[in-house]
């Protein structure tokens, strides 16, 4: 398992190491140890999984306050997304700035977003599974959101598609208009 670094602290890339023969092949999608010889100190109490239908359909951006902030270990397992984390945390040098990756069924990365991140990702194909690991139950009085296609953040999204948005989405605030408690 190999933990990548990217511009937004905290923020990893984790790529399993796959295992192929002639019969297909195996993976540890995660592990405790792993992750402690990494300082990475978790423990994930939801796993959660979602079905997207059509390309172009785009869940986010979302994150939960303190006290349940959620930190998330995300993979695809059918299809491929484009997977974005925002940092949100009052006081970062990174405040506002984005990360995202592509995460495919074919790559098998996964990203690991930690508390103080908004996340969101867009389909790129039809039929997209993803499946993500939570340090912290959902909580809906907690719940937040940050629309989009904010200016402020400017994410490149991958495909120039009217994206498929649920109403919640749709009329998600600007990151400057948002109450949150994240501070760095």
């Amino acid at each position: 398992m190999k933990f990548v670094k990217t511009h937004l602290e905290d923020v990893l890339v984790v790529e399993p190491a796959v295992f192929g023969d002639h019969r297909g092949w195996f993976m540890e999608t995660y592990s405790e140890a792993k992750f402690h010889e990494h300082n990475l100190r978790y423990q994930f109490v939801q796993d959660n999984q979602s079905y997207s239908a059509v390309k172009g359909t785009l869940r986010g951006l979302h994150f939960q306050l303190n006290p349940k902030a959620q930190t998330k270990l995300v993979r695809c397992t059918r299809g491929s997304i484009f997977d974005v984390a925002v940092d949100i945390r009052q006081g970062s040098p990174s405040y506002g700035k984005w990360f995202g990756i592509e995460l495919t069924a074919e790559n098998k990365k996964q990203l690991l977003i930690p508390k103080g991140f908004a996340h969101g990702f867009m389909t790129l194909t039809e039929d997209v599974e993803v499946q993500y690991k939570c340090d912290e139950l959902y909580a809906p009085e907690c719940d937040g959101g940050i629309l989009w296609n904010d200016p402020d953040i400017a994410i490149e999204w991958p495909i120039d598609v009217t994206p498929v948005l649920s109403a919640k989405d749709e009329q998600a605030p600007l990151l400057k208009d948002v109450q949150h408690n994240f501070v760095y």
